[in-house]
């Protein structure tokens, strides 16, 4: 006897601790922590439109007290929860659990229109459900759950894989989003929620429920495009980035030198064989400016052996047209005299003219 009822206390125990973790749920505190949720994967996107529904319905007071705003046993496709399959805690006395949000159900209170005909991409196949803990008109707890896919062969109850507690702070958050009269600036919530979300492009897709699209996309498209970039592989670490020989490896950057490691040439050697011409005279008064910066390549290019035999052959050049007009100029001057009196029929003029042409012919001969 002592055995059995030991044994059985232990079950007691055991299932008390088991009941105590099935009910242990994720709490989602904010909009960071709902992120972090596999949302059109594991969790239908739908979720997303009817948490934004349910935080702009309900009433927050300054106290964090959600009171109801509608009938729980009829509105919005809502109606009384058993908890029969103990997904949450035990019901304190005069609790009581609702779930929300049927679209098939009969209502008297419809969805907004975003909610019962979302784009296409946020359709959920009518699964996801809010289930909300209620005093008489005040609620004290908010679930967001799910019913397990037809293809899980798990039946009509809700996934407790895929529950979650929402907070107050993070159903305030959501309100920001509001989509009614009144609402905040799209820019304004971008920048607040640190997204960089295309405020025009989301405006131009979305219309008067742009607010609902920017809090779509920071949960949703924005984490999906933060993984691809983290996911995505470096410029270095792709394989022909890798297996590019790099500039340096190459066999003509290897023999080619550096520009500033060749020797730089101040002095060229002179052909010391060559005669130097020492009868050249050289202008020793002629001043010369000392503070003047001189550039050793033109130095050393004026000293080239084919620059001095240029200006050699320039200077004998230069002296042979001067001996040759010092030598004909008095006859060409004489016999132009001779040409002129002629015209002039001056005979003196003549006379003279012709006189200096012998002198001169004489001379130069």
């Amino acid at each position: 006897m002592k055995m059995s009822g030991r044994v059985t206390s232990c079950c007691v125990t055991l299932l008390l601790v088991l009941t105590s973790v099935s009910a242990a749920h994720k709490r989602l505190n904010s909009i960071k922590d709902l992120k972090k949720i596999d949302f059109g994967q594991s969790v239908p996107k739908h979720s997303l439109m009817l948490l934004h529904w349910f935080a702009n319905e309900v009433d927050i007071d300054n106290n964090n007290i959600i009171q109801l705003t509608f009938d729980p046993n009829s509105d919005y496709g809502s109606h009384h929860y058993g908890n029969y399959e103990r997904l949450l805690d035990p019901l304190p006395q005069g609790y009581r659990y609702y779930t929300v949000g049927n679209l098939n159900q009969g209502r008297s209170v419809q969805f907004p229109d975003y909610v019962v005909h979302p784009q296409r991409e946020y359709l959920g196949r009518n699964r996801d459900r809010i289930i909300i803990r209620v005093q008489e008109q005040r609620i004290d707890q908010v679930y967001i759950t799910q019913h397990y896919d037809t293809s899980e062969h798990q039946g009509t109850p809700y996934d407790p894989v895929h529950t979650y507690q929402v907070t107050t702070y993070l159903l305030r958050q959501i309100r920001e989003f509001s989509v009614g009269d009144g609402h905040q600036p799209l820019l304004y919530l971008r920048n607040r929620f640190g997204s960089n979300a295309d405020d025009y492009y989301i405006r131009e897709t979305w219309g008067s429920l742009a607010c609902l699209g920017l809090f779509l996309f920071i949960v949703i498209e924005e984490k999906h495009l933060l993984n691809q970039r983290n996911n995505r592989p470096e410029a270095n670490n792709r394989p022909e980035a890798n297996n590019r020989p790099e500039a340096n490896n190459r066999p003509e950057a290897n023999n080619r030198s550096l520009i500033i490691d060749r020797p730089v040439i101040i002095y060229r050697p002179e052909n010391i064989d060559r005669p130097v011409n020492i009868d050249m005279p050289v202008d020793i008064d002629r001043p010369v400016n000392i503070d003047r910066a001189v550039d050793i390549n033109i130095l050393e290019s004026s000293n080239r052996p084919e620059r001095r035999n240029r200006r050699s052959h320039y200077g004998y050049c230069a002296l042979g047209l001067c001996c040759f007009f010092n030598i004909h100029f008095s006859v060409i001057n004489s016999f132009l005299g001779i040409v002129l009196a002629i015209i002039l029929k001056n005979k003196n003029i003549a006379a003279t003219a012709l006189e200096s042409y012998e002198m001169s012919s004489s001379h130069n001969t």
